[in-house]
């Protein structure tokens, strides 16, 4: 509650909204109600930090008494924790003792501050039994490593995965949540997560783990209906390297935009980085900027003259993201499970020639695109309006429009300009393979080359950069038995500990020649069981826990 004395405002209980209002006005901010769009003056990457906290977004959908019922008198009891604004710990956690994170400033210029992630001598001995225990393929033995540790980040991502993958989401998102109290309390004093001036090299692999961390923990976030919050999360993600942009965040900050109804924030954006990022040449921006002029010129408020500008506009964009990429239509029509008219399936321009006529680096954004944003697309209005754009384009394609033909020419011209930094690989970016694995989209994993589904990925570090800065290294583990030791023979010895293949030297010499083979056949043998489901852990690992700790 507020009470006002004069000049001065004296705040009693625990009203932290108006509180934290306050002190951005004093400080020349002024806060938004509805986020994003509201103040030009910020930088395009600005995060707030009431917004990463999804009770401000809950509280605004269904109330503050709603959302918190009575939280408030028994978090006044709990045990002090230090103030942090990613997570709230919780008191069904184990108690936190530093890991052996720290962060460390690396250099400051032209405004920026680089900051690293640093692991003690003690943490990179424990790193070390986690990739160990990893190699084992037993979820069990990173169970018993978390309970020794269980602040280790890593570990506290893998299991993460492991949960999801059994179904279990609040235990999944429990754990996302303690790594990022573990990071967070590893803060540099000086780093900020709202200025957009902080900056994590993704060669790190220290680094790699808070992105990681913050990325599955915004995917949470937008499942669990908060857009606006994972939003806010992708910003910041995007700020740490915008760059690089080792997650790839710009193929999925116009669907969480979207999604929020931040229409503004993402035509700010696209007019602000279409200059040096060619923007427009993405699937993803094409459609979506398109989708925010139609939605604004929709809205209630809007004048009629500005709304008729919008929609023209909108129109105009429609039809030449259409042209652009006329291999969007028809999965876009199946997953909305709308039947084409005879005219558009049957015409050439949308037909299957449109789709396999793209290169394997536009199928791969095509793909993902469409598989995240077609529940957008649903919509009565916005199908009825795509109808007509659809029907439009046709018309200009059989009157020969110079700009069909343009794009036709251009298209392989501008994805090769888009992607000639990584001419290594022979379609996309590794950070696009990188963001396909972690969306978990099948339209967008089942278009990934085979020189990415062929190796093994973890969830703790997927598609690691080639050119990784180390820190330091994992000391080379000590083969058992004899130096000459074929692995036949360590593999029959694995079942037969009395074996001895040394014993007869032909059948050793027979053996050391079949070694090569044997190798290849255990990294098939890897591969196959990286895709079997694990066995949930036995409940018995941890019997202090509440039957009710994770709801």
């Amino acid at each position: 509650k507020k009470n006002t004395t004069g000049d001065k405002q004296v705040y009693t209980g625990d009203d932290i909204d108006a509180l934290l209002e306050t002190i951005e006005q004093s400080n020349g901010l002024t806060l938004q109600s509805e986020g994003c769009g509201g103040s030009d003056n910020r930088p395009v990457l600005y995060v707030e930090h009431r917004n990463l906290n999804p009770e401000t977004e809950l509280k605004r959908y269904f109330g503050a008494r709603a959302v918190l019922g009575d939280q408030r008198p028994r978090q006044r009891q709990r045990q002090f924790h230090r103030s942090t604004w990613m997570t709230i710990p919780k008191d069904t956690w184990p108690r936190f003792s530093r890991p052996g994170i720290s962060m460390t400033l690396l250099e400051s210029r032209d405004g920026l501050q680089y900051f690293t992630f640093e692991h003690s001598r003690d943490y990179q001995q424990i790193q070390f039994k986690f990739l160990d225990s990893v190699e084992s393929m037993d979820p069990n033995n990173i169970v018993a490593l978390l309970q020794m540790n269980p602040y280790h980040i890593d570990s506290l991502l893998q299991l993460s995965d492991v949960c999801r993958i059994q179904e279990d989401q609040e235990m999944a998102r429990d754990l996302i949540e303690r790594a990022l109290y573990s990071f967070e309390c590893a803060f540099h004093p000086v780093c900020s997560l709202t200025s957009g001036t902080s900056r994590l090299d993704y060669l790190r692999p220290e680094n790699r783990a808070f992105y990681l961390a913050v990325y599955k923990h915004m995917m949470f976030l937008e499942r669990r209906g908060c857009p606006r919050t994972a939003l806010e999360y992708c910003r910041l993600i995007l700020s740490l390297d915008p760059d690089s942009d080792p997650l790839c965040m710009l193929l999925l900050i116009d669907f969480l935009s979207l999604r929020s109804r931040e229409y503004n924030f993402l035509l700010r954006l696209y007019q602000d980085w279409e200059v040096h990022r060619n923007l427009s040449q993405l699937p993803n921006f094409a459609f979506s900027v398109a989708l925010s002029h139609f939605h604004l010129s929709q809205e209630d408020q809007t004048e009629s003259e500005e709304r008729e500008r919008l929609k023209h506009k909108a129109d105009l964009l429609l039809q030449n993201a259409l042209i652009m990429f006329p291999g969007v239509l028809m999965p876009l029509l199946d997953l909305c499970t709308v039947q084409p008219d005879a005219a558009v399936s049957s015409h050439d321009f949308f037909g299957p020639r449109s789709q396999l006529g793209q290169s394997p680096a536009l199928a791969e954004l095509v793909s993902l695109y469409v598989g995240r944003t077609h529940t957008l697309w649903r919509e009565g209005g916005v199908l009825l309006w795509l109808e007509e754009c659809v029907r439009e384009v046709l018309r200009r394609v059989d009157t020969k429009d110079p700009l069909v033909e343009d794009c036709q020419n251009n298209n392989i011209q501008i994805l090769s300009l888009i992607f000639k930094r990584k001419q290594r690989y022979q379609s996309a970016p590794l950070n696009i393979h990188r963001h396909v694995i972690l969306s978990e989209i099948k339209e967008a994993t089942s278009t990934l080359p085979l020189e990415v589904t062929t190796q093994s990925v973890m969830g703790f570090d997927p598609l690691p950069p080639l050119d990784s800065v180390a820190s330091y290294t994992r000391p080379e583990r000590q083969s058992v038995g004899a130096s000459n030791e074929s692995t036949l023979s360590l593999f029959f010895r694995s079942l037969l500990p009395n074996f001895n293949l040394q014993d007869d030297l032909e059948v050793a010499q027979a053996g050391r020649e079949l070694n090569q083979e044997v190798n290849r056949l255990m990294v098939a043998m890897r591969d196959m069981l990286a895709n079997i489901q694990f066995q949930e852990p036995p409940r018995e690992d941890n019997p202090d826990r509440d039957e009710g700790e994770w709801d």
